[in-house]
């Protein structure tokens, strides 16, 4: 629960934020099919971060919204 509670935080947010960006980055780097399909899958962190929401929250035992884990 400890991992749902940082990644519903503001610094949590901008982490899978961060790693979005990165993961678009090193798919552009890579280039090919390979790359773009790194970048698209870039594009789940900064939407998870930007929605407040979390993939694995409901495997974690967490809500799924982050605006639930801090309540």
């Amino acid at each position: 629960m400890a991992l749902a509670r940082f990644m519903a935080s503001t610094a949590g947010r901008l982490l899978r934020i961060a790693l979005g960006i990165v993961l678009i980055a090193a798919g552009l780097l890579i280039g090919g099919p390979a790359g773009w399909v790194v970048a698209v899958i870039g594009l789940v962190p900064i939407a998870a971060g930007a929605g407040n929401f979390c993939l694995i929250g409901p495997v974690l035992g967490a809500p799924f919204k982050g605006s639930d884990v801090r309540r």
